[in-house]
């Protein structure tokens, strides 16, 4: 049965005929008075069926929920997006998830998952950084599901956007953080204005809204030797540029299978995003590694600490969490560490990832650090000086790469 409260009857004491929503505070506590409106008058396209929604979760509610729904539209799958900070942590479109891919996103105990591409869509963008996920807000582009609801309730978030909630979804997720958790309807129907307005100490900006369309026919013009692309290319192509048109700009984000498996956003060096990007996409494949899925965790455990033990195990970064003292908080037995050797070997057998930028690359040591993470096909906007030095070496190494004509920054 699908759930939508009437406009008029919010449980929100702020809400004027949803017209207003007032906020706690800004996006700082000493940020007051903070609330949504419409410029016009006219009432919210969204309800609040539960929580207090505050400032940034809004942003990111807003801006997650147009990466869910472009992405529906132009794959006809449903999608999900979970957004920490105004950009996305990780995108999908709903793909069934191998059993290796449930098991390194901590999901292979969820009953009908299979059944659910709502779900499926979830636990894969959850799954892309679950690092980064923790605490996030979520977009769905369908009405919520049952499943999908089990599947949030039991991930620490701090809210969740869709254009509606099945009856018994609605009541699961007014369960989470004691009945507080913040639960959003939009309207599926609503669009912006063709011209957007925003303010930046007092002077007013305004711009057309970004309104391109992302299709396969964007990566026709194919200027490397190599030209075989196929059609699951094209959706992973598609799964990128939409991701980075509302990721934090310079960005660059790196896709597989129906998802995203790392983003790099809002650095000002174009390499340092292809980096960042490609460091979280080798972690995402690492964790498939049979070393990480066997780790012996204790079994008091959460599946948070999991994730940053995780990490650890794989990157090597603040603790070694194999040591004498230390793997005992985490473990029942002592794991064997991973050897740089051993993820190079594994790393280097990665292919097929394709990956999208929002603007060009300047140099081809970007095609040089995403080669490192398996990047087979490239879809960028050219328009750089040195092209030819980034076409060459993407023909140094077989890969395909696109020129867009469309850059996507986001600010």
């Amino acid at each position: 049965m699908y759930v939508s409260v009437p406009k008029r009857r919010s449980s929100i004491k702020t809400v004027n005929e949803m017209k207003e929503i007032g906020l706690k505070y800004g996006c700082n506590p000493n940020q007051k008075p903070s609330r949504i409106y419409m410029n016009d008058g006219r009432e919210l396209p969204v309800e609040v069926l539960n929580g207090r929604p505050g400032y940034i979760n809004f942003l990111d509610a807003l801006n997650s929920w147009q990466l869910v729904k472009e992405l529906n539209k132009a794959t006809g799958i449903p999608a999900a997006a979970s957004f920490k900070h105004v950009s996305p942590a990780g995108a999908a479109i709903g793909i069934k998830l191998s059993p290796v891919l449930k098991k390194s996103c901590f999901v292979d105990d969820v009953e009908g998952l299979d059944d659910s591409p709502l779900a499926c869509a979830y636990a894969r963008a959850r799954g892309t950084d679950r690092l980064s996920s923790y605490g996030d807000f979520i977009a769905l582009s369908d009405i919520c599901d049952v499943t999908s609801a089990r599947l949030v309730r039991r991930e620490v978030s701090d809210g969740v956007i869709a254009p509606g909630y099945e009856e018994e979804a609605l009541k699961i997720l007014k369960e989470k953080k004691n009945g507080n958790y913040s639960i959003i309807r939009i309207d599926p129907d609503y669009n912006c204005d063709p011209i957007e307005t925003k303010q930046v100490f007092g002077i007013s900006f305004e711009q057309g809204h970004n309104d391109s369309l992302i299709s396969g026919e964007l990566f026709d013009n194919i200027v490397t030797e190599n030209k075989k692309i196929t059609d699951e290319v094209r959706r992973d192509l598609i799964v990128s540029l939409i991701t980075l048109k509302y990721t934090q700009s310079n960005s660059v984000v790196y896709a597989f299978d129906g998802q995203t498996v790392g983003v790099g956003a809002g650095q000002q060096s174009r390499i340092h995003c292809t980096r960042l990007a490609g460091s979280k996409a080798d972690t995402w494949f690492m964790r498939q590694h049979p070393k990480v899925l066997a780790l012996p965790f204790r079994k008091d455990l959460g599946r948070a600490m999991r994730d940053n033990v995780i990490d650890g195990y794989i990157n090597k970064n603040e603790e070694d969490v194999t040591a004498d003292g230390i793997w005992q908080k985490y473990f029942t037995e002592r794991p064997e560490p991973l050897g740089d050797e051993e993820i190079r070997g594994y790393l280097s057998s990665i292919s097929g990832v394709s990956l999208g930028s929002d603007a060009f690359f300047p140099f081809g040591d970007n095609i040089e650090r995403a080669h490192r993470s398996g990047v087979s096909y490239v879809a960028q906007p050219g328009g750089s000086i040195r092209d030819d030095d980034v076409i060459a070496t993407c023909d140094r190494y077989g890969m395909v790469m696109c020129f867009t004509g469309l850059r996507l920054f986001h600010h």
